[in-house]
């Protein structure tokens, strides 16, 4: 499959990837300028960026990135030549497997989009959700009613109706930003038929939005995001899945170092093995794991 329509469809399915591309070859490589792949949480790699030596260091890099979720630019050098200018930012591998050349590697972790769930027609509600696509949000917008399963933020403009329902239905969902477009009196009015413990009140914003003195619906909106983003970016209101965790931290577990050539290397159903002596050993390739047993061999 095409790299853009894999990551669209990762990107429709909220899988979690990192892109990789080759932004510089050096010869003598195999990769190309313009060689991507995607790299999965499970560390595998689908797509062209190298031959075995150079997808081991591509591999653990792009796992190091989705768990910091910051993006890298990665210099695969082979032993002993660093013939690249220095770029403040990069991270350097020195890989003595590589018979030479080296490679520059951009990798972009894609974490889900978080997903606001939208409640309400009337101008305010099209200025947030405008404004929220262009921020990347994932949008799920209903006229009324509705459960927000997976949405980090539940904006409510109702003006009236079953907006107390609503509210409910978004706190017994986990969501971690609830906020009621409304007067400060009646979003109080709002609050007081709901039986409201401390923790899940805070979760609750009404009037919604940070007090910027808000009056159009597009400077509504703002003031609506404005206080999301904060959340997400400071307030830790976008946490990672649980799934992604467990595999970012099955594949940790997975890592050994290659004994010929000190490589780590996350170990996967097609990784180079051997067994001597009745241990396993594994390697970050074909070359490093037929040299150590030629060298072990009787």
């Amino acid at each position: 499959m095409e790299t853009n329509a894999r990551i669209a469809e990762l990107i429709d399915r909220r899988q979690p990837f990192v892109h990789a591309t080759v932004v510089r070859a050096e010869p003598p490589t195999s990769a190309r300028t313009g060689d991507e792949a995607i790299v999965l949480p499970d560390g595998t790699i689908e797509g062209f960026v190298g031959g075995q030596c150079a997808e081991s260091s591509v591999r653990r890099a792009a796992l190091d990135a989705l768990q910091s979720e910051e993006s890298v630019l990665l210099r695969v050098l082979p032993d002993g030549q660093a013939q690249f200018p220095e770029a403040p930012g990069a991270t350097v591998v020195v890989n003595p497997c590589l018979s030479g050349g080296a490679l520059e590697i951009f990798l972009a972790p894609r974490l889900p989009a978080a997903r606001l769930y939208l409640m309400g027609t009337n101008p305010a509600a099209d200025a947030v959700a405008e404004l929220a696509r262009i921020l990347g949000l994932q949008i799920e917008r209903v006229e009324e009613g509705g459960r927000p399963d997976g949405a980090v933020a539940a904006v409510i403009v109702g003006l009236g109706g079953n907006e107390a329902e609503s509210i409910r239905a978004a706190l017994d969902a986990g969501v971690g930003y609830i906020g009621l477009v409304a007067s400060r009196i009646r979003g109080a009015s709002v609050l007081d038929q709901l039986e409201l413990d401390e923790a899940e009140r805070a979760r609750i914003h009404t009037p919604a939005g940070l007090p910027i003195g808000a009056r159009t619906p597009a400077e509504i909106a703002l003031s609506i995001l404005a206080q999301i983003v904060q959340g997400i970016r400071l307030g830790g209101l976008a946490r990672r899945s649980p799934a992604l965790d467990a595999a970012l931290a099955a594949a940790a577990q997975d890592t050994v170092t290659d004994p010929n050539c000190g490589m780590t290397v996350t170990v996967r159903a097609d990784t180079p093995r051997v067994e001597l002596d009745g241990q396993t050993y594994w390697f970050c390739s074909t070359g490093c794991r037929d040299q150590y047993a030629r060298e072990r061999s009787p």
